[in-house]
């Protein structure tokens, strides 16, 4: 499997001082509230597991599991499979999300927080991508920033694969072409 990587871009203690900063960034702004962390399944899972032991206030987590793509790309069509079960109204929302892409699923989800009368949405992701993005949105908490390159590993997939390596490298090639 690591071999079909052609590098790594972030590397696994990367990945945790990543989670560490964001943590610590999360819980300062964060400081006697209690917002509900809402990560989009399946590839927030390794990021959204790590992120939750460095942040120190009172959380509530939740999962919403939201497709886009197909192999490689983004179909542009964002279909929610499984919604949140927590009532957001009133509430300090965070969706955590493994890469900001497009940049559509992302708003999507955030405009729909915000329909549901959430008192605030903001965006923590591990990966942005911005030369991917084909719409505008804010992303608060940010990891790190990636090339417009197809990135596997901690929980990013090509075909389901690869979610379990424990860094972020570029997929070769000829492993989806």
């Amino acid at each position: 499997m690591k071999n079909d990587i052609k590098k790594v871009l972030v590397s696994e203690s990367e990945i945790q001082d990543i989670c560490k900063r964001l943590g610590k960034e999360i819980s300062d702004d964060y400081a006697g509230k209690c917002p509900i962390l809402i990560g989009l399944l399946k590839g927030c899972e390794p990021f959204m597991s790590d992120l939750c032991k460095n942040i120190t206030v009172h959380a509530k987590l939740d999962y919403m599991r939201v497709s886009s793509y197909v192999g490689t790309g983004s179909t542009g069509n964002i279909e929610i499979k499984s919604d949140v079960t927590t009532d957001v109204r009133g509430q300090d929302v965070i969706i955590i999300d493994d890469i900001v892409d497009t940049g559509r699923t992302t708003l999507l989800i955030k405009n729909l927080f915000e329909q549901r009368g959430a008192s605030s949405v903001e965006v923590c992701c591990l990966l942005d991508k911005p030369e991917g993005r084909v719409v505008e949105v804010d992303v608060k908490y940010i990891g790190g920033y990636v090339p417009n390159e197809f990135v596997v590993g901690y929980g990013l997939d090509y075909n389901e694969l690869y979610r379990n390596l424990p860094f972020i490298g570029v997929l070769k090639e000829e492993m989806y072409k």
